[in-house]
């Protein structure tokens, strides 16, 4: 006898999940349950049965259309087939699980993870994309959010795992070896000579001739680093050096310009870098063939999915251009491996300019940024702002062996009353004619501009040009030189360093107001909101006098001045910390070591103990903040102080400027990204929470 239950047709059209109750229970839990339709009486399908018959025979027109495709009717379980039996007009449903068993259905929803930023971009490319290779189907993509939620947590590892999914790593997530050798420093560059030894290119022989030069003051460096009894012995890493302005379509035009007055800054670092990881004792590998890029790449990952096999570089140092360079090669590798690239950019990016959809949305967007990096994984010249790692140089000063200051003889910072102008191209030299007269008035003044046989030259009479010197004879010059004058261009280079390392004042001129992107075609698209206020702000702020003096070079008098007062003036040799081999060797040391952005956790170095907690006025970056009270901002220790703790009551959101305090509503607002972690951010509407801590005097990368 049949019980008469009803059902109503509207339920074959409610939201998932179905509101129905079974009306029988089953011991076997393998067995499909019935259909609630076999439960209808015999007089409820006399009525009824007209009108699921057409309602199914549209259903499955339907099904030929695809916009009208059942699975789009129902949101989470799809109909697959019907067929009817002999003793009723239809009796049973038969339909495949998606994500229902027993009707209980489970909605398959993109996960909020930062840990996962990328998850949600890669669910909606792959669902308009799953059919562009053979190989997602293969590993059971068919479309639904589901199957590619589990393709996208256990294949690759874009989104977080799922419940009751495969756990275990993919291959490729280990390292393709396991080497426990130690990076003991050496005592020796010619592994890296080997490396270099064979290139025709001129940046490539300019790299090789620095290091040669340097090479007794490295291999010093590297004896102090191994006589030192506390520092941590890393695992060796294998090293990719891939400068990619040298490599690829820009690097002719890079190179033609090395031997013509060229920018030679970003080749300085390359240099010393190369240096400081063969000393350290790493495995190095230095490339500026793109062809080889494409091969290492190939090997990684060939076709859309999955990748092959593990990335051979532990590390991978290049540059913007580089960086291109990868993204094209590594193609759906480039995402698992970013966090081991290492990015040499001169001037730096804020994290403002790093996350795409926060530049898109906040006004940040620009050509050089949104790689989505981590901030500390840009290497700066100089230590522009503390969300970037400051890599640095090391500068040719005038003795052989790094000595202290009261070593040296007074005759050694005696000088000739000669200037040197900082400037090896003419156009650097338009619109300067008052300001270099003033110095011709009390020095000899010298200059070292690039000309090409049979080319008149446009500088002063006054001036004496020995036209584009070797490296050699141009340090042999400064050394002679009492001032090393900078003309407002090129911004931040090495020189200035290296010319007070050589005993010289640098004079230059004040910039009122400071350049920024938004007067200054240079700076303009580059990935920062920094005021330049003169031609070397390190030299101008970190530096400054007597070896250093910052002048308006419109005004005759204040240059004059300036000069009478460094000429009346004794200078000794001087050569910032962080700017020796010493220096440097020990901050990328440092680095090598503790820099780790593969690691899903929080980053454990510097340690929280080091932490020092400041709320600063209005207006002021943490940047400031911290340097008020002689401390440095420090983005790796943001994570411990956004915390509702931290704050009575709190909101969340991403912003470059949290976490803060604003005076006006009284909120406080924690950080939603941390990649938007940021020192250098300020608003005159908020008070920026800062992550201070102290450090040695010459060295960022040391706590105290």
């Amino acid at each position: 006898m049949h019980t008469n239950t009803h059902f109503p047709i509207a339920s074959l059209f409610a939201p998932h999940p179905f509101p129905l109750t079974l009306p029988h229970t089953h011991k076997n839990p393998t067995e499909l349950p019935r259909s609630p339709f076999t439960s209808l009486s015999t007089h409820t399908l006399v009525f009824a049965g007209p009108f699921f018959f057409f309602f199914f025979l549209f259903a499955l027109l339907l099904q030929h259309i695809p916009v009208f495709r059942l699975s789009h009717l129902c949101s989470a379980c799809r109909f697959s087939y019907l067929f009817f039996s002999s003793s009723f007009l239809f009796t049973r449903l038969f339909y495949t699980v998606e994500d229902c068993v027993f009707w209980q259905c489970t909605k398959c929803e993109v996960p909020s993870d930062p840990a996962y930023p990328v998850c949600a971009e890669k669910v909606e490319f792959l669902q308009a994309q799953w059919r562009s290779d053979p190989c997602y189907a293969f590993y059971g993509v068919d479309g639904t959010t589901c199957s590619i939620l589990t393709y996208l947590s256990e294949i690759e590892d874009f989104c977080p795992p799922r419940l009751g999914g495969n756990q275990s790593e993919p291959p490729w997530h280990h390292k393709p070896n396991f080497n426990t050798q130690k990076a003991e420093p050496r005592t020796t560059l010619e592994p890296l000579y080997e490396l270099i030894s064979n290139s025709s290119s001129p940046a490539v022989r300019f790299i090789r001739s620095r290091v040669e030069r340097m090479s007794e003051r490295w291999i010093d460096a590297g004896l102090r680093l191994k006589q030192s009894s506390n520092k941590t012995v890393p695992i060796q890493m294998k090293v990719l050096l891939y400068p990619g302005a040298l490599a690829g379509s820009v690097s002719q035009r890079f190179a033609a310009m090395v031997d013509r007055g060229g920018p030679l800054g970003e080749l300085v670092q390359w240099a010393d870098l190369s240096a400081c990881l063969t000393i350290l004792g790493h495995d190095l590998t230095f490339s500026t063939s793109q062809s080889h890029l494409n091969y290492e790449s190939n090997e990684i990952c060939r076709g859309s999915c999955p990748i092959q096999r593990a990335l051979t570089f532990d590390l991978i140092y290049t540059d913007y251009h580089g960086l291109a360079h990868l993204k094209g090669a590594m193609g759906l590798a480039f995402q698992h491996y970013q966090c081991r690239f290492r990015i040499l950019d001169s001037f730096g990016t804020e994290p403002a300019f790093n996350l795409e959809s926060y530049a898109l949305s906040h006004g940040y967007k620009t050509l050089w940024g949104s790689w989505g990096l981590q901030p500390l994984q840009y290497m700066t010249m100089f230590p522009h702002t503390p969300d970037n790692s400051f890599l640095g140089f090391s500068s040719e000063d005038a003795v052989r062996r790094e000595v202290r200051e009261d070593e040296l003889q007074p005759e050694s910072y005696r000088k000739d009353r000669i200037a040197v102008i900082y400037g090896k191209q003419d156009y650097m030299w338009q619109g300067k004619s008052d300001y270099v007269e003033v110095i011709s008035e009390l020095l000899e003044t010298h200059a070292t501009v690039y000309g090409p046989l049979g080319h008149s030259s446009n500088l002063p009479s006054f001036v004496r040009n020995h036209g584009l010197l070797s490296q050699e004879h141009f340090l042999r010059l400064l050394r002679r030189a009492k001032v090393f004058v900078g003309l407002g261009f090129p911004y931040e280079g090495p020189a200035p360093i290296e010319a007070i390392s050589l005993g010289c004042v640098f004079l230059q001129p004040r910039f009122d107001p400071p350049h920024s992107p938004e007067n200054s075609e240079f700076y303009r698209g580059k990935p920062t909101t920094r005021q330049i206020t003169s031609q070397h702000p390190y030299a101008e702020h970190s530096i400054g006098k007597p070896y250093v003096w910052t002048v308006d070079a419109t005004n005759r008098s204040d240059v004059r001045e300036a000069l009478r007062a460094i000429l009346s003036t004794e200078v000794k040799l001087f050569t910032p910390q962080e700017f020796t081999c010493w220096g440097m060797l020990e901050r990328v040391h440092g680095y090598v070591t503790h820099q780790n952005f593969c690691s899903k956790s929080a980053p454990s170095w510097p340690p929280e103990s080091s932490l020092r907690l400041h709320l600063g006025p209005l207006g002021q970056s943490c940047v400031s903040v911290c340097q008020r009270s002689s401390l440095l901002c420090d983005p790796a220790l943001f994570h411990h102080l956004n915390t509702p703790a931290v704050f009575t009551s709190t909101v969340q959101d991403a912003d470059h400027l949290f976490p803060s305090y604003s005076p006006w509503g009284r909120h406080c607002a924690l950080q939603q990204e941390p990649l938007l972690f940021s020192c250098s951010g300020s608003d005159p509407t908020r008070r920026r929470l800062c992550p201070c801590r102290m450090h040695f005097k010459g060295n960022v990368v040391g706590c105290m």
